[in-house]
């Protein structure tokens, strides 16, 4: 890669105003230039539009859908971006100032891989009480942050990979992770934390427990497609 690369982030949001500023704001604040971030609210009934559309300029573009779920909005996303390298983060958590910058370092270092990832920071959110609180039990230090929000992708590796699926209601990122593995990318990981995941009562996991057994479902799709392919 020749001069800085664009970064296109891409921040899907469905009824989450609550939490949706301190996301776009820890996109903002980054040192790392130039990167767009595309916000796409995908069909909320809060005032998740109107809390984007404040940040609206040259580098945050914001794109409205009927709700199909945050696969699909991840596709318009990216369908909308125009970086190199691409970034996804959820509408709940909240990146380290340095994210990008040590990211886009190691992903220009020499032996180009296709993507890195940092380690991720879990924290309850801090308007809970004791009550809600007591449902979580963050890890007590930093973990391996083999997850999208953690992640730096070359456009074209995310290619490779394809879009997100749509099919599942909860997950997607999973399914969309399982390709990547099954594809062998090379990833790497860079030191330090670069992502603060949020755990708070209006998580998809905490909502509806049930939906559990479509992960399983998706683990079982992925080991049925490497057994295909290893014949």
């Amino acid at each position: 890669m020749s001069g800085a690369a664009l970064v296109s982030v891409v921040l899907p949001v469905c009824d989450g105003e609550r939490y949706l500023a301190q996301a776009i704001e820890s996109v903002l604040g980054q040192t790392y230039r130039p990167f767009e971030l595309i916000v796409v609210d995908d069909g909320s009934t809060d005032r998740s539009a109107t809390v984007a559309a404040r940040y609206r300029g040259d580098d945050v573009r914001v794109v409205q859908q009927p709700n199909r779920g945050t696969g699909a909005a991840r596709n318009t996303g990216v369908a909308h971006a125009r970086g190199e390298l691409l970034a996804h983060l959820d509408a709940d958590d909240i990146w380290l100032a340095h994210k990008l910058d040590v990211q886009v370092e190691a992903l220009t270092d020499d032996g180009t891989p296709d993507g890195v990832y940092g380690l991720v920071e879990e924290f309850v959110s801090p308007e809970l009480d004791g009550s809600g609180r007591s449902g979580f039990r963050p890890p007590r230090g930093p973990t391996s942050g083999f997850c999208l929000g953690a992640m730096l992708i070359q456009r074209t590796a995310h290619e490779r990979v394809g879009a997100f699926e749509t099919s599942w209601q909860v997950g997607q990122d999973l399914a969309w992770l399982l390709r990547v593995r099954e594809l062998g990318l090379r990833f790497v990981e860079v030191p330090g934390v670069v992502l603060r995941r949020r755990l708070h009562l209006a998580n998809k996991g905490q909502r509806r427990p049930d939906l559990a057994l479509q992960r399983v479902r998706m683990l079982k799709q992925s080991l049925d497609r490497r057994r295909r392919g290893s014949r």
